[in-house]
């Protein structure tokens, strides 16, 4: 069992350096935050699901992706206002989206643990 929260960990690294690219890139490109979180939110999820279903928990049950968006729904919510809170006092927002991957990142393994891939998990005890 604790090899699936490294491999989780491991591919979230990979996934996470995907969604951060992205962000960047479209912030680089001068898209409005807002726009570049949700954007890199919603390329990432895709990314996200096929990944952690496959490689971590070995299903490919598509049908889970609705409780996974439900989880990056909700993580993009406190991101985005994490982001706004950045922007009023300033803070770059290349360092704000880097801050907030390591909040949101936890709260979406705690979140993927225990509500999208909970029974997966249980039934390979």
């Amino acid at each position: 069992m604790e090899y699936k929260y490294i491999k989780f960990i491991l591919v979230g690294m990979v996934n996470t350096v995907f969604g951060y690219s992205v962000y960047s890139m479209l912030i680089y490109i001068n898209f409005h935050y807002s726009l570049a979180s949700f954007l890199a939110t919603v390329a990432g999820v895709l990314f996200n699901f096929k990944t952690i279903s496959s490689i971590v928990f070995k299903t490919h049950n598509n049908s889970l992706i609705k409780k996974f968006i439900a989880v990056y729904a909700f993580t993009f919510l406190i991101n985005l206002c994490g982001l706004k809170i950045f922007s009023l006092y300033g803070v770059n927002m290349y360092f704000a989206g880097f801050m907030l991957l390591i909040i949101c990142t936890t709260i979406s393994f705690i979140l993927n643990d225990k509500f999208v891939y909970h029974k997966t998990i249980v039934s390979s005890r």
